[in-house]
């Protein structure tokens, strides 16, 4: 069942360690699912693609996925493409959930083999889009990124699906928020939201409606430019059953 419009998640977090499985869906994930108001077993497609497609992190996340009475399946790139028409696998599902990792492999390899395509027609027939980290930044206009090594560097070529930037783990990294808001202030990304650990971004078509939570007393944030420097305002997040 299709989402009644374009529809986003956009997190700093997803799984929680599981009690008879390694790893369990956790809300923000589950939220994605109701997002596309699937009933029934749902159906769930992971990318790993900023992680390289590990079989055996495949595996746990399947497991998991079992335990939740969600149907997962994967689409990967590696060693080769695992379906032949990625845009009908995608139609396929409820939901895409997207794994972190390196961001800017994420999207050379997406490009490379029409993903990028592929999503937008997901998006626009309802599928709903989400995921963690790199999987939070490639549905906006860019990001931080630690894709090139440990000093963050902004990352301008996402897939521009929402006209934002977007920054990740803006609690958690020290790094993160000073850059962000300075690549906002100088131009080098567009006006966005940010994210602490735990927390998610609700996009209706290319709209914010809401930030949502698995964790008490963690933040979202819109960040604009303001002169020459940037300006931030806290989003009080939902609380999401679960949490």
């Amino acid at each position: 069942m299709p989402a009644d419009e374009p529809t986003i998640l956009a997190t700093s977090g997803g799984l929680r360690l599981g009690t008879r499985t390694r790893f369990a869906l956790g809300p923000l994930m589950l939220h994605a699912l109701e997002l596309s108001g699937a009933g029934g077993r749902p159906r769930l497609c992971m990318l790993d693609t900023a992680g390289g497609d590990q079989r055996a992190q495949q595996a746990l996340l399947a497991e998991a996925g079992e335990a939740a009475g969600v149907t997962v399946r994967w689409l990967n790139v590696f060693p080769m493409p695992n379906v032949e028409d990625p845009a009908a696998y995608l139609l396929d599902h409820d939901a895409v959930w997207v794994g972190g990792g390196s961001v800017a492999n994420l999207l050379a390899l997406w490009r490379l083999h029409g993903y990028d395509v592929a999503f937008r027609a997901a998006w626009e027939s309802g599928v709903v889009l989400a995921g963690v980290s790199a999987g939070s930044i490639c549905w906006h206009v860019g990001g931080t990124t630690d894709s090139f090594g440990p000093d963050l560097r902004p990352v301008t070529n996402g897939l521009a699906l929402l006209p934002y930037s977007n920054g990740v783990h803006y609690d958690s990294e020290p790094q993160r928020r000073p850059l962000f808001q300075r690549l906002i202030a100088d131009g080098t990304l567009p006006d966005g939201y940010a994210t602490d650990d735990g927390v998610g971004l609700v996009y209706r078509s290319t709209g914010l409606v809401e930030a949502v939570s698995d964790v008490p007393g963690r933040g979202a944030y819109a960040v604009r430019r303001d002169g020459g420097g940037a300006v931030e305002e806290r989003i009080e997040p939902r609380l999401l059953p679960g949490a």
